[in-house]
């Protein structure tokens, strides 16, 4: 009997400790994951017009405390593409903020043609909204074109909208459509005459004081100054020529090389719009997100706020100088410097490891065709007026009409419906006839139609990425591919909208709270960059999203 009371005694101890070890260790785990991995801030970053291989052409002329910081302390995904066509910077911003593709989100390019009332609009044009920090248009802008949510909007949803979302660029859908549909503010950047950071009433009827006080300081007012590179141009080895024929420069200036009296071009270059085509834009975009991070009181408790940061300058300096310049070389070596200032003032003013950073780009682009023409590459320039010229005669020969064709843009071609129909045209004969035309005419690769794009599921190749860029309601009903490395522009500068490398493959950094130390070859979409973030913060998808977590990118 002794025994058997023993060995229930011993029983009840074992149990009981097992009862009270289960109960305690895992409890303290839980908090221990979530006090490592939840950050009290998240700073989405998205370079306008940046390559890939800027990281690694320009990285020792990088210190250490920007973009090398983000590859040393945190992930490197080194083969990131764009999934879809085409690369342009309204796309490319909901892309990366809503995990999703064109198809889906809606924006299908910066602007384009609405069949249903028959007038080209803007992806943040909004009229039923008013601009407010300036008596202009510029602020009448809101994201109610983009269709599904960013992280940012489903992080609102999950803190009951206590995180708060801030969206800052200098051009207007670089801070609106990343910032989401219930964002508490999106700022950006008007300039000509005036030089303030502004926003609409679609989020707030007035500007916040610490907005004002920027607005009301010589912020950009000190910026018109000599822009002269920053390291001595002789060590410059990365880029081209100062001095040569594929650059465009600046009104009043006889040539586009270094250095730039901004004070003396500003009058003859729309006063302070020349600041957003060198590397100060960038400069006065940190200033501010500087300024929102105190004036907001970001990461300052336990609802993770977002901060989502565009640099638009780079894209502009792009534009107007090419991937080959003296100038874009010295815009990024600028930006390395912007960065290390920004992480300092969020490890100073939200902590060190309790903000968790991403740091991508909307698009590429490509080298100047001139300029690959001089190295003997293929490459050229698109002549739409012949084009244009001979698909009139087409349609006027064929059809008796050239009003069978509504309109052409964003390489689409938009049908009259009703003109068809009145002519007892099979839309799906004209579509075809119409793809055997265009495909006969000069740079012209391939072209597509609306049915196959709605019938045909592509996997691979050009096909797909048009398929996931092709949204049913909103895009065209034949689809033109131009040849590689010829674009429509001018012969100095470049642009983008591709879906070759040049304009699909852009950087992917991680760094900060819950995110690995590492790298990979692997490839990855800008879609799984969202789902990315809202694994990281426990939260809901965005709701069209199709992107997947990068599991192997997290702590």
């Amino acid at each position: 009997m002794k025994k058997l009371l023993s060995l229930i005694a011993s029983l009840i101890f074992f149990f009981s400790c097992g009862s009270q070890e289960k109960t305690i260790i895992p409890a303290t785990k839980i908090t221990e994951a979530e006090t490592n991995v939840k950050p009290k801030l998240i700073v989405g970053i998205v370079v306008d017009q940046m390559r890939y291989d800027y990281l690694t052409r320009f990285e020792n002329k990088f210190g250490e405390g920007g973009f090398k910081r983000m590859m040393q302390e945190g992930f490197n995904c080194k083969n990131n593409h764009f999934n879809y066509v085409p690369t342009y910077t309204g796309p490319g911003h909901a892309s990366v903020y809503t995990g999703t593709t064109p198809k889906y989100h809606g924006v299908i390019s910066n602007n384009w043609y609405d069949k249903e009332i028959k007038e080209t609009v803007y992806c943040a044009q909004d009229d039923s909204v008013a601009s407010v920090g300036t008596e202009s248009d510029a602020g009448k802008m809101s994201p109610q074109r983009m269709l599904t949510t960013s992280f940012a909007d489903e992080n609102r949803l999950f803190t009951q909208m206590r995180g708060k979302s801030i969206g800052i660029a200098i051009k207007d859908r670089g801070a609106i459509l990343p910032a989401g549909h219930t964002a508490n503010a999106a700022y950006w950047f008007h300039g000509k005459d005036e030089g303030v950071w502004i926003t609409s009433t679609f989020y707030r009827e007035d500007l916040p004081q610490w907005v004002k006080d920027f607005n009301a300081s010589d912020a950009a007012e000190v910026y018109f100054k000599d822009w002269d590179t920053y390291l001595p141009i002789e060590t410059y080895v990365e880029s081209g020529d100062d001095l040569n024929n594929f650059e465009r420069g600046f009104d009043g200036k006889e040539t586009a090389t270094f250095p730039y009296n901004l004070a003396e071009l500003k009058s003859k270059n729309n006063d302070f719009d020349i600041l957003k085509a060198t590397a100060y834009g960038n400069s006065l975009t940190v200033d501010f997100a500087m300024a929102a991070i105190k004036g907001e009181s970001l990461g300052q408790d336990n609802d993770t706020d977002v901060l989502a940061v565009s640099f638009s300058s780079t894209d502009y300096v792009g534009h107007n100088f090419g991937v080959n310049s003296k100038e874009g070389q010295d815009t990024y070596i600028r930006l390395d410097r912007d960065l290390d200032r920004l992480f300092k003032y969020l490890d100073e003013n939200v902590g060190e490891g309790k903000y968790t950073v991403f740091l991508t780009a909307d698009h590429g682009a490509v080298d100047v065709p001139a300029y690959l023409q001089s190295v003997k590459i293929p490459a050229g320039y698109l002549d739409y007026n012949d084009r244009k010229n001979r698909f009139t005669n087409f349609l006027e020969t064929t059809y008796g009409t050239k009003n069978v064709v509504e309109n052409v843009s964003n390489n689409q071609i938009f049908f009259n419906k009703e003109k068809l129909k009145e002519l007892g045209l099979n839309i799906h004969d004209v579509e075809q006839a119409l793809v055997d035309e265009q495909i006969s005419y000069p740079n012209i690769a391939k072209v597509y139609t609306a049915t196959a794009m709605n019938s045909t599921n592509f996997t691979t190749g050009i096909e797909a990425l048009l398929q996931n860029g092709y949204n049913q309601k909103r895009s065209g009903d034949v689809i033109v591919v131009d040849d590689i490395a010829h674009i429509a522009y001018s012969k100095t500068g470049s642009t983008h909208g591709s879906g070759l490398n040049y304009d699909t493959h852009v950087p992917l950094l991680f760094f900060g709270a819950g995110i690995k130390k590492g790298e990979t070859y692997n490839k990855t979409v800008i879609p799984d960059i969202a789902p990315t973030i809202s694994a990281l913060l426990g939260i809901s998808f965005p709701n069209g999203a199709t992107g997947q977590p990068l599991g192997f990118v997290l702590d």
